[in-house]
């Protein structure tokens, strides 16, 4: 009798692939807008290096400070429903049986045979059981602020460096094009490849990504033009 193979699902990528495409995107978009802003009001290459720098480091530390705390959130959350549901089992655990039975009699099994898979989830592992089919908390997606926090950084930097690496090797003359088309080339390719990954259109998921960046790209850069001037 052989084993089926595992299929893979795209949405276990959901979360990872969430935090990474929006902390890259992130990173790309305000670093080449704050770019353009800067080289259309006509600072010199030092002084547009030196905001991007900036902007990459600032982004990178709002980024984690903003996950760590939401993640935080989710977590102490997760914590004080585990808790509760540790009380619960100890003071009425017949109940708490019950309760597990009923909700697999929902998805479809019948009364004894929820009973009877009831019976072995909680002698296997009560509290698991419990948080897995009641509160709809698995180990594998337990939040995790550091994880999350540091993955949101990396990935901000990441896209950040981009833009600052264009300016850095472009010409002075027509630098804010320069930086703004090779972004969203990069933009796109981001795009497309987050659609692929989640199973979306990729042509919609790229355009999705070019068109609200570059017209935050362009609002910067008309601000630049008009303040700098």
């Amino acid at each position: 009798m052989h084993a089926h193979p595992h299929e893979p699902h795209r949405s276990g990528r959901v979360g990872w692939l969430r935090a990474a495409v929006l902390g890259a995107n992130d990173g790309v978009v305000s670093t080449a807008s704050l770019i353009a802003g800067f080289a259309t009001a006509g600072a010199d290459r030092h002084a547009i290096l030196l905001a991007g720098i900036a902007g990459l480091v600032g982004g990178a530390l709002s980024m984690a400070a903003g996950e760590y705390v939401s993640v935080s959130s989710q977590a102490d959350t997760e914590d004080a429903d585990l808790e509760l549901e540790r009380r619960q089992l100890r003071r009425s655990p017949e109940a708490e049986l019950e309760e597990l039975a009923l909700i697999y009699q929902q998805r479809g099994l019948d009364a004894p045979l929820a009973r009877t898979v009831a019976e072995q989830l909680t002698a296997h592992d009560a509290l698991g059981a419990h948080a897995r089919d009641e509160i709809g908390i698995t180990q594998e997606l337990r939040a995790r602020p550091l994880q999350a926090a540091t993955a949101s950084a990396m990935a901000f930097a990441a896209g950040a460096a981009l833009p600052l690496l264009v300016t850095a090797l472009s010409p002075p003359r027509g630098l804010a094009a320069i930086v703004t088309g090779a972004s969203l080339v990069a933009l796109a390719v981001l795009g497309a490849t987050a659609a692929h990954a989640g199973g979306a259109p990729v042509i919609r998921g790229a355009m999705r990504v070019v068109f609200w960046s570059a017209l935050a790209m362009a609002t910067t850069a008309a601000i630049g033009k008009l303040f700098g001037a």
